[in-house]
């Protein structure tokens, strides 16, 4: 009688066992699939960021009397107008006062410089373009500098939802007026004399041509 009980019992065992097994291979093709689209998807992402890296490269190319440094960061930057006296460049602790306008690839004005100033920054405290602020920090007061950035430390897959597009690489030709401490741009609010800086006059600087870095 007992045994005849336990009969029942251990087919039932055996169907949960082997439908365990089945869900358990079912998942399987699902992970494979999953790691397949990631490696796509990286192949993609390399693809993408030579094409851009390519595009600016044609361009650096296109006129080599412009002098272009590479960075570590992933963009290359030109002197407009260099000041070679200061040694000192944002950090973050500081605050930033520039102006910038955005291109496109081929020249075409995105954002004027007139549409975006002026620019108050605190320096690795605010969301800003992962290039720009990157490129903010290695400037020196007074300079005018040209970076290119590629679309991964620029607006990415999204763009701005704006004028900016899908992985769109962008030309950015920043102005750092000043920079100074957040201790004393609190206290310039506090006695109400922060007032926005004015643009440099920039006709005795020297040329971005006789420029070195």
């Amino acid at each position: 009688m007992k045994y005849s009980k336990l009969i029942p019992f251990a087919f039932l065992v055996a169907i949960l066992v082997a439908s365990c097994k089945q869900s358990q291979e079912a998942r399987r093709p699902i992970s494979r699939a999953s790691g397949s689209f990631m490696k796509k998807s990286a192949e993609r992402n390399k693809k993408l960021i030579a094409g851009e890296e390519g595009q600016i490269d044609s361009l650096i190319k296109s006129n080599p009397k412009i002098k272009y440094f590479a960075s570590t960061k992933g963009y290359w930057y030109s002197y407009v107008v260099q000041n070679i006296q200061d040694t000192l460049t944002p950090k973050k602790g500081d605050v930033a006062f520039f102006d910038y306008e955005i291109k496109d690839l081929k020249g075409n004005i995105i954002y004027s410089e007139i549409e975006l100033r002026p620019q108050t920054y605190a320096v690795d405290k605010q969301n800003i373009m992962t290039g720009l602020r990157e490129g903010i920090k290695l400037m020196h007061k007074k300079e005018k500098v040209i970076f290119l950035f590629p679309s991964h430390i620029a607006y990415g897959y999204h763009g701005d939802d704006k004028k900016i597009g899908t992985n769109q690489p962008l030309l950015c030709t920043v102005t750092l007026h000043d920079f100074i401490s957040e201790e004393a741009f609190k206290k310039e609010i506090q006695f109400g004399t922060a007032t926005p800086p004015k643009a440099e006059n920039t006709t005795t600087s020297k040329s971005n041509d006789t420029l070195t870095h």
